[in-house]
C-alpha cells in the first residue's frame, strides 16, 4: 500500500478559502458555521468555544476582541507558528534542545493540562 502526499498547494489553497470565509463571514451572524454540539448538550463552554469567531476577529486585526471569544487561541497561536517555524525550517538543527522539547511527550502533557484548565477556568 502507498502513502499518497498531498501536494502543499492544495493544503495552501484550503487555508486562503477558509482564511476568507472567515474574513468576510462572522461566525455569530450566519448559519453556515457549525455551532458546538458539547455546549448545545450540556450548556459548558468547551476549549474550543468561542474559536470560530476569534479567527474571525484575528484576521480583522482586533486581539481584544479575539482574546474575549477565545483566549487560549490567541495565546497558542504564537507557539503554533514556532513549532511550524522548527518543523519546516533548519531551526531545528540549529537548536536541536528546542525541537525535542516541542515535540515532546512532556509538551503534549503540558498542553493537554493548560487546556483542561482553560476549561474549568472558562466554565466557573
Amino acid at each position: 500500500m502507498t502513502k499518497k502526499n498531498i501536494p502543499l498547494g492544495i493544503y495552501f489553497t484550503l487555508a486562503i478559502l477558509l482564511g476568507l470565509t472567515y474574513y468576510f463571514y462572522h461566525p455569530a451572524h450566519y448559519q453556515l458555521f457549525p455551532k458546538c454540539v458539547f455546549k448545545s448538550v450540556t450548556g459548558l463552554s468547551c476549549p474550543g468555544c468561542g474559536t470560530q469567531r476569534a479567527t474571525h476577529e484575528l484576521l480583522h486585526f482586533n486581539f481584544k476582541s479575539a482574546f474575549s471569544y477565545n483566549a487560549l487561541l490567541v495565546v497558542s497561536l504564537p507557539l503554533v507558528l514556532v513549532g511550524l517555524l522548527f518543523h519546516q525550517t533548519r531551526l531545528k538543527e540549529q537548536f536541536p534542545k528546542i525541537n525535542n522539547f516541542l515535540f515532546s511527550s512532556t509538551a503534549l502533557v503540558l498542553m493537554f493540562i493548560v487546556v483542561i484548565l482553560f476549561f474549568i477556568f472558562r466554565n466557573l
